[in-house]
């Protein structure tokens, strides 16, 4: 487990090995952390705004003795997996762009509000709960329906803002991230007698055709 000392310290010997400014965006665990909503994690889940970023941070990695690790031993067959290296139990994925099913979108970026920096060129922006709920439903791992309801119940979800972003995820083909979406909600109620609005799973439904719930 990454306690956020641990976390910090990582972060601050990576900042010094690269060579440029990048902005990097925190979610999972990572940002739970930092908001005070989890005490640990099993790993730093980031997201990057182009390749040439991720590369460079996966280079610092690299000098700090991570190596690569095949993330389809974690995500099996799900759609844009990370880049994910480890060192000892500690685990990276690093997303680009799109997170499994959900594209990390321009309004996730913008609600990041939470700036971090790590020497000069480490730049760590801190997701906002909603969309570190929804990352959590994109990535599906151990403990993420755990980390969820803890969301859910220790922070405040703009229900209205999570129906306009499916919308948006929607628009851009992204269907898939809908259906998993409805079902992780209804997993939550099950697993833990949340009260979701009833209106948020009509919302998410009324988005796919027939056909596709039935299939």
């Amino acid at each position: 487990m990454i306690n956020i000392e641990r976390q910090t310290g990582l972060f601050i010997a990576i900042g010094k090995r690269l060579k440029k400014k990048i902005t990097v965006y925190a979610i999972g665990g990572t940002a739970m952390m930092f908001l005070g909503l989890k005490e640990s994690t099993l790993d730093i889940d980031l997201v990057f705004e182009n390749i040439q970023d991720r590369q460079d941070f996966i280079e610092a990695l690299k000098s700090l003795g991570y190596s690569y690790l095949d993330a389809r031993v974690v995500y099996r067959k799900k759609e844009n997996i990370p880049e994910m290296l480890t060192l000892g139990d500690e685990r990276f994925d690093l997303f680009m762009g799109d997170v499994v099913y959900f594209r990390f979108s321009e309004n996730m970026q913008k609600r990041a509000s939470m700036l971090n920096e790590f020497g000069e060129n480490f730049l760590l922006k801190i997701a906002n709960p909603l969309d570190i709920f929804l990352m959590k439903c994109a990535t599906d791992r151990l403990k993420d329906l755990d980390d969820a309801k803890n969301i859910l119940t220790k922070a405040k979800i703009d229900w209205d803002i999570l129906i306009e972003e499916a919308n948006y995820q929607f628009k851009i083909g992204k269907k898939a991230a809908i259906f998993e979406l409805g079902y992780f909600l209804e997993k939550l109620e099950k697993k833990f007698k949340l009260n979701i609005p009833k209106k948020v799973q009509d919302e998410l439904w009324s988005l796919l055709p027939d056909e596709d719930l039935n299939n």
